[in-house]
């Protein structure tokens, strides 16, 4: 009998025996092999070194660590060099049960408790976690659950938007209201957080000597849907609950799309993204997306906070831009100080885009996230002279003349760059909406 059989089979004899404790689960072992060989003792001893309560939770990482441990595997090698098998007698079913949390999640402790939190069926649940990837494997159709849009960036990697169906986006809203949205994050976090901005992480960096801003490459595509099992596990979601999850807030993309990707970009970053969209990651354009890069990140923010606070210095992060300050990372110091937090990025599974990283001194203008932190949080004048000119334009030429750009709601874009003015510097977003109410878009 295979080994990860007769693991599986012991793990379910243990997580099913009534009491955990040595004596008890030593005889539901020996009831699930028939017999109760020497190895059964040392075994048992382990696994309650190893939890000291049953995990419920994770029946498959029990398993996993009865097969690879010592006296295990010692006993399959005596087993084969005796001519001996070993098989099991009997195997018990075990319902999985959520992880004890104090977070005030919903609790799901199976698929069909999830089914009946998502308002779906069974089968319709199984479509869309799509946990084997049918949707990457076959051709274009109705029952797929992403549109793709390629936006071109002239000079640059083109962005893929990856757009949920109306069903999946319902499902995705409904994880990101009940689940996502209680779990806490680092406090490094300012991008996609209720009550934060890119103005609340700017304003950290206020009157620094040295500000350094580095920008991560291919955010969301680079965080692997492994990191979003742990997100939900963390949760306290048994394994199957939190599989299934992963499933519905991650996607990889077909071949015919990666395809498809236009013009721009090195060749280096071009097949950088193609590798990462072809795997599963979180899509681009799924509202659970931005939530889940918070929390899948959150050990990458805490070593980060820990580089820079062990040189005296201040971290956050907006989505993908990450942003330090301090009075002691001038140069050679803040060239060692951006080698150690690449280091760290690296290990987390992602990438610096290097020709992003900035250090400026007191002397020069100091930007975090567009924002100037020089001596306050101010939009940068560069832009707002820009979007001053293109909306005094819009008005005494027509809107067509300025949308160089080709974007198809060119209203709204304007209003979302305005929006930006009006909540950084409110008194010179009234300036820059009278401008914009000058402009006649009939």
């Amino acid at each position: 009998m295979r080994q990860r059989s007769v693991a599986v089979g012991l793990s379910h004899a243990m997580l099913a025996c009534p009491e955990w404790a040595f004596d008890a689960l030593v005889d539901a072992c020996g009831r699930a092999l028939g017999v109760r060989p020497g190895w059964l003792w040392p075994l048992v001893d382990g696994v309650l070194g190893a939890y000291r309560r049953p995990p419920l939770d994770a029946h498959r990482e029990l398993a996993l660590w009865i097969e690879a441990s010592d006296d295990f595997q010692s006993a399959f090698v005596a087993a084969r060099e005796a001519g001996r098998v070993i098989t099991l007698a009997r195997l018990e079913t075990v319902a999985a049960s959520m992880a004890p949390t104090s977070l005030a999640v919903p609790s799901i402790a199976g698929l069909g408790e999830l089914a009946d939190f998502l308002e779906v069926l069974p089968s319709q649940l199984d479509w869309l976690t799509d946990t084997v990837h049918w949707n990457r494997r076959t051709p274009r159709g109705r029952l797929h659950h992403y549109g793709y849009d390629w936006l071109v960036r002239p000079g640059r990697t083109p962005r893929l938007l990856e757009v949920p169906t109306p069903r999946m986006r319902r499902v995705q809203r409904l994880v990101l209201r009940e689940i996502l949205g209680r779990l806490p994050l680092n406090d490094a976090a300012h991008g996609f957080v209720p009550g934060r901005s890119a103005a609340t992480g700017a304003a950290a960096h206020v009157g620094a000597q040295t500000v350094i801003t580095l920008d991560l490459r291919t955010f969301f595509a680079r965080v692997p849907a492994r990191r979003v099992f742990s997100v939900f596990r963390q949760a306290g979601y048994p394994e199957g609950v939190a599989h299934a999850l992963t499933g519905l807030c991650t996607h990889a993309v077909p071949p015919w799309v990666g395809a498809r990707m236009p013009a721009g970009g090195s060749s280096e970053n071009r097949a950088a993204l193609r590798r990462a969209i072809s795997a599963s990651h979180l899509p681009q354009g799924s509202p659970t997306s931005p939530a889940l890069s918070n929390l899948a990140v959150r050990r990458l923010d805490s070593r980060l906070s820990g580089w820079a606070a062990a040189s005296g210095a201040t971290y956050t992060r907006y989505a993908d831009d990450l942003a330090f300050s301090g009075d002691g990372m001038r140069g050679r110091a803040a060239a060692a100080f951006i080698a150690g937090a690449e280091r760290i990025v690296r290990d987390e599974g992602h990438l610096l885009n290097g020709s992003k990283t900035s250090i400026a001194g007191r002397g020069a203008r100091q930007t975090v996230t567009g924002l100037v932190v020089n001596d306050s949080v101010a939009v940068d004048r560069p832009y707002f002279d820009e979007l001053k000119a293109i909306l005094h334009n819009c008005a005494a030429h027509g809107p067509r003349s300025q949308n160089r750009a080709g974007h198809p709601d060119f209203r709204a874009h304007l209003l979302g760059r305005l929006a930006w003015v009006e909540s950084v510097s409110p008194s010179r977003g009234e300036r820059l909406r009278r401008e914009f109410d000058r402009i006649d878009w009939s």
